[in-house]
């Protein structure tokens, strides 16, 4: 992919991500963390990535502030929206996202870039467009009620990414269409995303 051109790469799995980091070391990319960020992995995420598209919840905002290590430019961030309220999901509240914006003005060592959502799936083209316009509007009225500018939406994958883009997405996954269906992982593989801790 880097022989290509591509220079923002995104992971969601953060075992696999420092491995391949190690190996490019000698490239210059932009990595982006896009999966679910536990606590016990944000100080390695802070420490290794120049985006976290998953925030969730502010102690996660405030823990990679925190761990950010002296030296790095900020850490640009997305907002993750639970749009449609779905359990199975983490993600903000809409209404809540205007309390974690508000507070991470409290923090230099984070960038507050933008939104993202991971809709639940829609199989009519219609469909898929409301969600992500519902995200861009979010967005626009808190920049308005915040006063800050989010110039990143980060929402859409392989099967509805045209829609996505419609309506104003910056940034998409589409590994799916890259790289084919990704393997189920074995227990073992599994087990081994637990070992990151913070000391």
């Amino acid at each position: 992919m880097a022989a290509a051109g591509v220079r923002d790469i995104g992971e969601n799995y953060l075992q696999e991500a420092l491995a391949k980091q190690e190996a490019l070391a000698d490239l210059t990319l932009t990595w982006h963390f896009i999966g679910a960020l536990q606590s016990n992995k944000t100080r390695a995420v802070a420490e290794h990535f120049d985006w976290v598209h998953s925030v969730d919840r502010l102690r996660i905002l405030r823990r990679l502030a925190e761990q950010r290590p002296a030296g790095h430019p900020p850490l640009n961030v997305c907002l993750q929206v639970n749009l449609d309220d779905e359990a199975s999901k983490a993600g903000l509240a809409p209404e809540d996202v205007a309390e974690v914006v508000e507070a991470a003005r409290a923090w230099p060592n984070v960038a507050l870039r933008g939104l993202m959502a991971l809709p639940a799936p829609r199989s009519d083209a219609a469909g898929q467009h409301e969600p992500f316009r519902r995200l861009a509007d979010l967005a626009k009225d808190i920049e308005g009620r915040c006063g800050v500018t989010l110039d990143v939406l980060s929402m859409g994958m392989s099967d509805d990414l045209e829609a996505a883009i419609a309506e104003g997405a910056t940034h998409v996954r589409i590994g799916t269409a890259l790289f084919g269906p990704r393997p189920t992982p074995s227990s073992q593989e599994v087990t081994d995303e637990d070992p990151i801790h913070d000391i």
